[in-house]
């Protein structure tokens, strides 16, 4: 009898260990999967990601992406920015060529029209081309794990023409003189071309509540850590005024606006705004439009029209430009790694697009399957080397308390681009030929620094005539 009560205090105690074990390991998990809360101390060195789930892999999911999340955390990137993950409209879906689908005769042919990501059709449900909600959320927990965020593309501005509120609630949405509900137009009412959309009109108080909903549960049931907005400045301010505070009382987010608009920044609405100048006018310098001297005038102009403490985006590609307006190289040729350099060197934050670590040099179709390489070329090694840099060195901080920007004048200004980046002790200078000739230019600096990109040393001296060919680019760190 007393050994039965011996083995029985063992064996309870075993099992009682067992389980405590069982719940450490949980606790441990949990604890392991809790991410730091967005603050404005991380977006001073961050690196956002465009994803493109479609594009990204041959299987175009969420699994396959979700693999690749330690890789791309090597760049330095913090951010993840998913283009639209929702249902797509079968009504008006859109084909290559920009047709209807419907148009298409060949069942065959006509199944390979996916149709735009942002022509939504829920806003609560996942699109099943990439996967299932709990693919998704392994990819959360995955970035989480990581230590990277995941922000949303959202779709405010129109829905697809599936979408349950044309049903619902028409009054929703925006009626042409014909009382039909109608596609988003200009202000001089011509149509845009996104006809396969359907034109939202917040002057619906109801519209407002609802979309704040939606959005709301992203955050609260699928942890999501904030939104990229798709033409942010087309939706009315006072809703963004009206909806981001409760967003943020939920939880501390990052708030992406497909836009150009200061005042969006204004007040804890959005963290970041598109750079659209500083791109346009990549292009421009690449072609040998425009020069350094115009790159003074941008900087000028972005000073008076964005406070201090705002944020911009930097990027030489994404989404709209590569499928639409060329590849980098189409774009920019032999400038192509100056304009990369540049857009991380420059006050903000860094974009990647999916593909572009890969030298991606096709323009990736936008209403059908495609895929993007995979093999690590030049720009995946820039890349590392220039987001290192990003993450570790203050003076390319670029956030809201982001590292100063001083020109440093030349004898070639109008081709020679040089300024220095200062914080926390830390100076780092940028000095880059913006033409496509050799550059014979003196700089008023003598010391020597790190030239960083090359692992080598250079010396200048004052007055002393340097060259640079045609795009050379040297990043120093003193």
């Amino acid at each position: 009898m007393y050994k039965k009560i011996i083995l029985l205090i063992l064996v309870t105690v075993f099992i009682s260990c067992k389980t405590e074990k069982k719940a450490k390991d949980k606790v441990a998990e949990q604890v392991s999967n809790k991410i730091e809360a967005v603050s404005s101390q991380i977006m001073e060195t961050a690196i956002i990601y465009e994803a493109n789930i479609r594009q990204y892999s041959a299987e175009g999911t969420f699994d396959a992406f979700t693999k690749d999340i330690p890789e791309i955390k090597k760049l330095g990137v913090k951010i993840i920015w998913i283009m639209p993950i929702f249902p797509i409209s079968e009504t008006k879906r859109k084909a290559t060529g920009g047709d209807f689908a419907s148009k298409i005769k060949d069942e065959t042919e006509r199944k390979k029209a996916l149709g735009s990501y942002y022509a939504v059709s829920s806003f609560t449900e996942i699109n099943p081309e990439f996967g299932t909600i709990e693919d998704f959320r392994n990819l959360v927990k995955t970035a989480h794990k990581n230590g990277l965020y995941v922000i949303l593309d959202w779709v405010p501005n129109h829905t697809g023409w599936d979408h349950t509120w044309l049903k619902t609630n028409p009054e929703f949405y925006t009626k042409g003189k014909d009382g039909k509900i109608t596609h988003p137009l200009k202000e001089d009412g011509t149509s845009i071309g996104w006809d396969d959309v359907a034109d939202l009109n917040y002057d619906s108080k109801e519209l407002r509540e609802q979309m704040l909903k939606d959005m709301t549960y992203w955050i609260e049931k699928e942890n999501i850590d904030g939104f990229r907005c798709d033409v942010a400045g087309m939706v009315p301010l006072d809703f963004w005024q009206g909806t981001v505070p409760k967003l943020r009382e939920k939880k501390d987010i990052f708030m992406l606006a497909e836009a150009w608009e200061s005042e969006l920044l204004k007040d804890n609405l959005f963290d970041m705004a598109y750079a659209w100048d500083s791109h346009h006018l990549m292009n421009s310098i690449a072609k040998g439009e425009k020069n350094a001297k115009d790159w003074d005038i941008y900087i000028e102009k972005i000073n008076k029209q964005y406070e201090k403490d705002d944020i911009l985006m930097n990027f030489v590609t994404n989404h709209d430009e590569n499928s639409w307006n060329g590849t980098i190289k189409e774009r920019f040729g032999n400038a192509a790694e100056t304009m990369l350099a540049l857009s991380y060197l420059t006050p903000g934050m860094p974009l990647i697009y999916s593909g572009q670590e890969y030298d991606l040099n096709h323009r990736l179709k936008f209403f059908e399957k495609d895929s993007i390489p995979k093999t690590k070329g030049e720009t995946w090694s820039v890349l590392e080397k220039l987001g290192k840099l990003k993450r570790e060195n203050e003076a390319l901080h670029g956030g809201k308390e982001a590292a100063s920007y001083t020109r440093i004048n030349t004898d070639k200004d109008e081709t020679i681009l040089a300024f220095e980046r200062v914080k926390g002790g830390n100076k780092i200078i940028f000095i880059a030929n913006l033409s496509n000739e050799s550059t014979s230019f003196s700089i008023p600096i003598t010391d020597s620094f790190n030239d960083y990109m090359n692992s080598s040393e250079l010396s200048l001296v004052e007055d002393q005539q340097v060259i640079f060919k045609p795009w050379e680019y040297k990043i120093l760190i003193d």
